[in-house]
């Protein structure tokens, strides 16, 4: 099944707008001009998406980020120029399609700057009609997932303390998120085999 392109991402002109919510926030792996700390009304961040790839296997699956619907999303707006537009997008499909797992949208994002102004940018929503839609997990399976899930972008307990790390530094908490990471500090001593990221994973 081909990715779903978003057509008023490739048809627009000027510089591009992306909203990291997960992964792109630490590693974004593309060129930008700036990056703005921006809110998205809408959909919130939650670890909803079983990962057969970058953090998983389809035997063993991880879990990773989606923006789901309800609620908002803190996170960081990446501004691209126009020039590296549309090699940008085939390198955000690349990257974060490899199971078409997202649908790839405009959004509306609020930049928390002196201007507090509002910019489209390409985003991946959770498609929740596909198989790796994972809903609403206990923390306890959420963590029972992230341990054991291991993929070619490395393990999965880096992911969610990598995402938690720039959430941080970003002055503000996910407490879903953080509740999981101190679950993943307090098991560490019973997983002491550690594979560092290595790849490239989720929005």
């Amino acid at each position: 099944m081909p990715a779903n392109p978003s057509a008023s991402a490739e048809l627009s002109d000027g510089d591009l707008w992306v909203f990291g919510y997960g992964s792109l926030m630490w590693k974004p792996g593309f060129e930008f001009i700036e990056q703005v700390p921006a809110r998205l009304i809408g959909e919130h961040r939650a670890l909803c998406v079983y990962s057969f790839d970058h953090r998983g296997t389809p035997e063993r699956p991880g879990l990773v980020l989606g923006l789901d619907r309800g609620g908002a999303c803190r996170g960081i707006a990446f501004r691209v120029a126009a020039r590296l537009r549309s090699g940008t997008i085939d390198y955000l499909r690349s990257r974060e399609q490899t199971t078409n797992v997202y649908r790839e949208v405009m959004r509306s994002v609020w930049l928390e700057n002196e201007a507090r102004e509002r910019v489209a940018a390409l985003a991946y929503v959770v498609d929740r009609g596909h198989v790796q839609y994972a809903g609403r997990l206990s923390l306890s399976e959420q963590l029972r997932l992230v341990q054991q899930g291991h993929g070619r972008s490395g393990n999965n307990r880096d992911y969610v303390l990598s995402t938690v790390t720039s959430i941080e530094k970003q002055g503000f908490r996910d407490p879903q998120l953080h509740r999981l990471a101190m679950m993943l500090h307090d098991a560490a001593p019973l997983h002491r085999e550690s594979h560092p990221a290595s790849g490239v994973d989720r929005a």
